[in-house]
């Protein structure tokens, strides 16, 4: 057993333009970091298939699938919204993210993997059903997380966003659906301005003020996620696993380090362990300051090995 590491060419070639700050280079911090540390060594690699059609209707609505389709340039660029653009490789690169996260929950859930990390681009969390926002232009992890609930017939799946954003798009497409609890902390106020006052039963959102430390965050996470995780149960869990919330991040302002990514993955997998027969998949958000997103991404994957 082990943990698969799923990734696909085609999402280093997806660029949306000189200094945008979520660039190919970030999977190859991840990469690199690996390979120099040597968890290269003990790691599963796969190529993640695109996801299709029938897999992102679960989540987002036809309109909008038809309209990212229309609009993939064959050359240059066009803006889909403010932050985020399409290059000619960018639909590929983002059915191939989306379908990692259906390979990964495959893998999983049929026991041929302990748990995945989808080291894909372009991020997730932030589209809608039909809303491409934030860099993200499909929700990676809600079409895994539909795809345990389609396929597999699981009734109680976590989603666990330690992303700087607020999980937006991850919260409008399950805000109504009490299979699926989401446990998103965030700097709050920030981009997306949301999740503060926005949550109910099953979505445990955990706004932090600017500045917060790792202290601050665990003890935030041990007093509103870790609680709700105990009462859900769930059968599986899944990670936004973003790394902007590192203090070496000017993207936002928050203080963690490398030792809390660690931490926050052990009690998660501690979850796992108890309830979910240890079922992890966990996929690439945010994470923009490439030595330190190198070194969170490897900490995390170090944990999930359990290395």
């Amino acid at each position: 057993m082990f943990t698969a590491i799923i990734s696909h060419p085609a999402c280093a070639r997806h660029d949306m333009g000189p200094h945008h700050p979520e660039c190919p280079e970030r999977l190859a911090a991840i990469e690199d970091h690996l390979i120099s540390t040597r968890l290269h060594d003990f790691l599963h690699y796969a190529e993640a298939p695109r996801a299709t059609r029938e897999q992102l209707l679960r989540v987002h609505t036809a309109a909008y699938l038809d309209r990212i389709e229309a609009s993939a340039p064959a050359v240059g660029l066009v803006q889909l919204d403010p932050d985020t653009a399409m290059n000619p490789w960018s639909l590929e690169a983002a059915l191939r993210a989306a379908g990692a996260a259906v390979m990964a929950t495959d893998m999983v859930m049929r026991g041929e993997a302990d748990n995945a990390f989808c080291n894909v681009r372009p991020p997730g969390h932030h589209a809608t059903r039909d809303q491409s926002m934030g860099f993200c232009i499909f929700n990676n992890v809600a079409v895994g997380v539909a795809h345990a609930l389609a396929q597999h017939g699981l009734q109680r799946v976590a989603i666990v966003d330690f992303d700087v954003h607020h999980g937006n798009g991850t919260e409008d497409i399950f805000h109504d659906d009490p299979r699926v609890m989401l446990c998103s902390t965030f700097q709050h106020p920030f981009y997306p301005y949301s999740g503060a006052d926005s949550g109910n039963d099953h979505i445990i959102t955990v706004p932090l003020p600017a500045g917060t430390d790792g202290a601050g965050f665990r003890a935030a996470f041990l007093a509103r996620c870790l609680p709700a995780l105990e009462r859900f149960a769930p059968e599986m869990l899944f990670i936004s696993a973003g790394f902007d919330a590192h203090r070496e991040d000017d993207m936002a302002m928050l203080n963690l380090t490398e030792a809390d990514y660690t931490w926050v993955t052990q009690q998660v997998k501690t979850i796992a362990q108890k309830y979910a027969h240890g079922r992890i998949v966990s996929t690439l958000e945010g994470g923009y300051a490439l030595p330190a997103l190198g070194r969170s991404a490897a900490a995390h994957i170090r944990v999930l090995a359990g290395l």
